[in-house]
């Protein structure tokens, strides 16, 4: 199997920062939730689409070889973010142990930088791990840097019916995590206007 052969499991794509990305691969259809990290092929087609994102880029070889471990803990990973989110929205105090989710991730793959002079210097991060655990990694030390940060204030839950997903407020007007959500918002504010007028 190819790594461009793996259908990932619906997250949306929105760009935001990469803690935010991944806290979003819970979001909702129609009302209900759907986990877009069901499987090891999810988490893999993720960390693909996410690859350029990322100081070490994560191989091919290492999203095929993929498992269980990589799963639970990428799951885990998303589920602490997404409490830590809530949280800071809500402007309360997440549990302990969604922090500690967050820390223990951090402290999972040792990093560093080296030199190389090819074509010239340039700097390329490398790990002790396999680049899946080395991502895990780098999302947790981002959400750190994310909620110990000034961008915190700037975090907010979609305000449009339905949505379940975060982003980070990157413009005064912005109330939602897409256009799909801003016209969806619109359209049900105009359908009760509507309704209340007859």
């Amino acid at each position: 199997m190819k790594i461009e052969d793996l259908a990932g499991g619906g997250a949306p794509a929105l760009g935001e920062p990469l803690p935010i990305e991944l806290a979003n691969a819970t979001y909702a259809v129609r009302g209900r939730l759907v986990d877009g990290l069901q499987t090891v092929e999810h988490v893999a087609a993720w960390f693909r689409d996410n690859r350029g994102r990322f100081a070490e880029q994560c191989a091919d070889a290492d999203l095929l070889a993929a498992g269980s471990e990589e799963l639970r803990a990428t799951r885990a990973l998303r589920d602490a973010i997404r409490v830590l989110a809530e949280a800071a929205v809500r402007g309360g105090t997440p549990p302990r142990q969604a922090v500690e989710v967050i820390n223990r991730q951090v402290r999972a793959a040792a990093r560093w930088r080296e030199l190389s002079w090819a074509d010239g210097p340039s700097v390329r991060a490398r790990s002790a791990t396999t680049s899946v655990v080395a991502g895990l990694a780098e999302i947790a030390q981002r959400a750190v840097d994310l909620f110990g940060g000034d961008r915190i204030g700037d975090l907010r839950a979609c305000q449009a019916p339905g949505c379940v997903l975060y982003f980070v407020k990157d413009h005064p007007r912005r109330e939602w995590c897409s256009a799909g959500c801003g016209t969806r918002a619109r359209a049900a504010r105009h359908y009760e206007r509507t309704k209340a007028a007859r």
